[in-house]
């Protein structure tokens, strides 16, 4: 960019620059480097890119049972920032049943962690529950995943437009909940919307 003569700001969240840094340098060590995320997820490549050697990517159950360290070296596993923070435990139990000389560095942002224990308890307690964000957010997607483990009677909703009146029949209590990137224009629409309904 400098030699273009562009003057650019780096806007990469510092928790992302961290697991970089992680990467970098374990990988620079010897250590295998397992990330713990959706391989196609941008914030997942781009961790990959600061590995020197080939990193491995874990999402699944069955990714980790046929996890092999190479060369018998150690192995350092982060995770993706918004990654689900229960299935990264479970995920992690799995690898360290393994008995390999793993260095593991929980690298799951706090306020995705906070908003999933928050969305957990919101829906245990109701009889509907909304998710709010973008299709494509990985963070969104999450809350979706755990709050349908909790109330069956979840949706995802990007705006007030796909909210439905059949989402409410029979429901005395609404939950709300919505991605970090979710803008706070959009959530106060739908709240709106949801009041007018009751």
């Amino acid at each position: 960019m400098e030699s273009l003569g562009l003057s650019y700001v780096d806007v990469t969240c510092p928790n992302v620059l961290k697991i970089h840094k992680i990467v970098e340098r374990e990988s620079k060590a010897g250590k295998n480097i397992v990330i713990i995320g959706n391989a196609k997820h941008p914030e997942v490549e781009g961790i990959c890119g600061w590995s020197v050697s080939k990193p491995v990517v874990i999402e699944t159950v069955e990714e980790a049972e046929e996890y092999q360290a190479m060369n018998g070296n150690p192995v350092c596993i982060v995770s993706q920032t918004t990654f689900n923070y229960n299935k990264f435990k479970d995920l992690v139990e799995i690898l360290e049943k393994k008995r390999y000389d793993n260095n593991v560095l929980n690298t799951i942002c706090n306020a995705t962690e906070d908003r999933q224990r928050e969305t957990k308890q919101i829906a245990k307690e109701v009889d509907t529950m909304l998710v709010i964000g973008g299709k494509h957010s990985s963070n969104t997607q999450k809350l979706y995943e755990i709050s349908k483990c909790e109330c069956g009677n979840t949706y995802y909703i990007q705006s007030p437009v796909d909210l439905d009146s059949e989402m409410f029949q029979s429901s005395s209590c609404v939950g709300i909940t919505a991605g970090a990137s979710t803008p706070n224009k959009i959530i106060e629409e739908v709240q709106k919307h949801v009041r007018i309904k009751f």
